[in-house]
């Protein structure tokens, strides 16, 4: 008898074919997260469950599981959706999908950089709305990207990827972490570690690819966006939380910096208020993994996870510091 595997939101199809080779497909593809009672239900009925960042996997659907739930696979790098610990005590593994999405993350981030300082979106809305009667020397200006200071904060795979991409542009690069990267490292790159005060007064790009956790969390906010120039941008594609939005909002309204670019918000995926109307902010549905090659292959990574927890072997991207992690 084949094991059953609920997958709860639309999912690759190169990867459902593989998994429907040995596993019995629950798939939610209604193109709406699904309920917390049918989270709990599926729950009930499965042996792995592959779930979405905006799937709430607490304690009551993982208890729902009962012994015969094996493991979460998250579709994605993230896993603050789920009750790790709760997870831990009944001997359910979690996996995500590192080391794949992180190019084309580092590729979105500077498809934002380059959009906020150029004025990218103000710049196409004006022309298809008709506006634009010909060349002038003082519109849409911008600013330069090239030769300017790229701030890193969180150098990992992401931020190291955004920061390898900055040589092509001459520019200065500092970094900030809680851990300094090993010096050969920090040679390729051509960055420099810096405390986060010194990055924020001194980048005129800042760009966050941190996890979310309790260090991180609002590390920007009013005091930080203060610091910096007001012709610096912000670049914003970790975690929601790790911004103040309503501080965000703020220093856009008053010229405190010179703009912004989101990929993800506070309480996604609601916006703050203040934020449409800002031309001076760009902002994007969460795509930072979203070309067809990163997500397919994130998705047979996942089904990769679960067909190790049902074999009974160690899934082979669990989630870090999970105990036993080699």
């Amino acid at each position: 008898m084949k094991p059953t595997v609920t997958v709860t939101h639309n999912f690759p199809e190169v990867a459902l074919e593989k998994l429907r080779d040995r596993a019995e497909v629950l798939y939610n593809d209604t193109g709406k997260s699904l309920s917390f009672e049918a989270l709990v239900d599926r729950a009930g009925k499965s042996q792995a469950m592959i779930s979405y960042l905006t799937d709430k996997i607490d304690s009551s659907v993982l208890d729902a599981g009962g012994d015969h739930l094996k493991i979460i696979a998250n579709y994605g790098a993230g896993f603050n959706n789920i009750d790790v610990a709760h997870a831990r005590k009944k001997n359910i593994w979690v996996s995500n999908t590192p080391g794949v999405l992180h190019e084309t993350t580092a590729d979105l981030t500077w498809a934002m950089m380059l959009g906020i300082a150029r004025r990218i979106v103000e710049s196409d809305r004006f022309t298809r709305e008709g506006k634009f009667h010909g060349w002038q020397a003082d519109m849409f200006l911008g600013g330069d990207v090239y030769g300017k200071t790229l701030g890193v904060i969180g150098c990992g795979e992401i931020g190291s990827a955004v920061a390898r991409r900055a040589l092509g542009f001459d520019m200065q690069v500092l970094y900030h972490q809680r851990k300094r990267l090993p010096e050969t490292e920090e040679h390729k790159l051509n960055a420099r570690f810096v405390s986060l005060d010194e990055l924020l007064k001194e980048s005129d790009f800042i760009t966050l690819h941190v996890p979310l956790t309790d260090e991180t969390k609002y590390m920007i906010g009013t005091d930080q966006l203060a610091m910096m120039k007001p012709t610096a941008y912000l670049i914003h594609a970790a975690r929601g939380k790790v911004v103040d939005d309503k501080a965000l909002v703020e220093a856009l309204k008053n010229k405190t910096i010179a703009g912004a670019a989101l990929d993800v918000y506070e309480n996604e995926p609601a916006l703050t208020e203040g934020m449409t109307g800002l031309d001076n902010l760009i902002l994007l549905p969460h795509i930072g993994s979203a070309s067809v090659a990163t997500r397919d292959t994130m998705a047979l990574l996942v089904v990769d996870n679960v067909f190790d927890a049902l074999d009974g072997k160690t899934p082979r991207t669990l989630i870090p510091n999970w105990p036993g992690r080699g």
